[in-house]
């Protein structure tokens, strides 16, 4: 198990290095003069020259960029080319929110994806199996922002129950949450069903129940474990792609979070704040995803992790 860590944590580095690579030269081919745009339109050339030399922006690009990753491989993303505050103090809290609306919104995909297939699949044929996958289908097709408005039009206008924007009490969690899980809710209840029906075949669960061991004890003890495999696979990935697109749910609900930071420093090309926001969602995401292949071994221990 250590050997494989310290393997997949090297295996991070020439990841990163890609990253680095890919987002630096996006940022510096996409069109735009940083410094023209910090100066202003009316801005004399002279003053638009001083603001690209003390930028670095007259250096040649692969000094740039190794300026760029040494400085990132001492955690010194330096300070906003807008706000002239340092990176890691426009990064944090914001990053911050998005993280926690990812977690949150993943552990109601998580609850309300597992329960929604496991009943799917041991009714199977049913009416519950036909209607909850029908409702699966429609969580897969509708697009976040019409979900978020639709429930800010029922439950914040028109009821008067939940605060339409916000973030930080419990009652402003619930809609974004809502909004942002229900697709992941939909993906893992499709899953589920489809891992549980194949797993229920298997002879070592109709040998549990020839034991006469309970459907409870046979569904949750032995075929959940087994069948939650490809559903871990998929979470992993729903977490990374919650953590890099939410920025259509924080711009419903007035969320200031990463994905409308992003947005706002892309137009306003401050390159070090877009960066660094990349930079950590790629290693975070690098991490869940090897949180999820650690926990392949503790679902079945007959998988090597090699």
């Amino acid at each position: 198990m250590f050997q494989f860590i310290v393997r997949r944590l090297l295996q991070l580095i020439p990841v990163l290095i890609g990253v680095t690579i890919l987002v630096f030269s996006l940022m510096h081919l996409s069109p735009g003069n940083p410094a023209h745009i910090i100066a202003g339109e009316s801005a004399p050339r002279d003053t638009v020259e001083q603001i690209e030399e003390r930028l670095g922006l007259n250096d040649p690009i692969i000094v740039q960029y190794l300026t760029f990753v040494k400085d990132a491989a001492m955690l010194d993303f330096g300070n906003s080319w807008r706000t002239s505050l340092p990176v890691s103090s426009e990064l944090g809290p914001k990053f911050m929110v998005t993280f926690e609306l990812s977690v949150y919104s993943t552990i109601f995909s998580i609850f309300l994806g597992l329960i929604a297939g496991i009943i799917s699949a041991v009714r199977q044929y049913s009416f519950a199996d036909i209607s909850i996958m029908l409702v699966a289908l429609f969580g897969l097709s509708m697009p976040n922002f019409w979900l978020g408005l639709m429930l800010m039009q029922w439950f914040s206008i028109q009821l008067g129950w939940l605060p339409a924007t916000g973030w930080g009490s419990v009652q402003q969690i619930i809609l974004p949450v809502i909004t942002l899980g229900t697709m992941g809710a939909a993906v893992i209840a499709r899953m589920t069903r489809s891992s549980m029906l194949d797993v229920i075949s298997q002879d070592y669960i109709r040998t549990a129940r020839a034991k006469g061991l309970k459907e409870r004890v046979v569904i949750y003890r032995h075929a959940l474990k087994n069948a939650l495999i490809p559903v871990v696979t998929v979470v992993g990935l729903q977490f990374g792609s919650l953590l890099a697109g939410s920025v259509l749910t924080e711009s419903v609900f007035a969320i200031n979070g990463m994905g409308k930071l992003i947005v706002d420093r892309i137009l306003a090309r401050d390159f070090p704040v877009v960066q660094a926001s990349v930079l950590v969602i790629a290693v975070v995401f690098v991490f869940v995803n090897l949180i999820v292949d650690i926990s392949y071994k503790f679902l079945n221990k007959r998988i090597k992790l090699d």
